[in-house]
């Protein structure tokens, strides 16, 4: 990777090249449970995603409580990457990374705006 001068949060941006883009595997995964992590150093939900038959089920931590209460997050659809190593939070094995933005009251997920397979790959 390559550092440019161009400046986000005090630090460089590292340019990535297209095949580092590449060997992530970003899917729609659809949110069919949702929990409180209350063992979490911040607040965070415990959720758990489907993928399709292909895929199945995966679990993942998300600090998404500013904006989103459980049960509205049922049934949303979301992206994902889901070839990450999975990650020890607390008692909690987060096994996908939801993808989200920072707004200016908390981070908004990131989803289709058609409703898709799940499972689908983004492209």
């Amino acid at each position: 990777m390559r550092k440019i001068d161009i400046l986000a949060r005090g630090g460089f941006i590292l340019m990535a090249e297209f095949k580092d883009f590449m060997k992530l595997d970003i899917r729609v995964g659809k949110i069919i449970r949702v929990e409180d992590f209350e063992t979490a150093a911040d607040p965070a939900y415990k959720l758990w995603l489907d993928f399709g038959e292909e895929i199945g089920e995966k679990k993942s931590s998300a600090q998404i409580t500013d904006l989103y209460k459980p049960e509205d997050l049922i049934e949303k659809q979301v992206l994902a990457v889901i070839n990450f190593p999975p990650k020890q939070i607390a008692d909690f094995m987060s096994e996908v990374l939801v993808l989200g933005v920072y707004g200016e009251k908390g981070v908004v997920l990131i989803e289709p705006d058609q409703e898709v397979k799940p499972g689908s790959r983004i492209g």
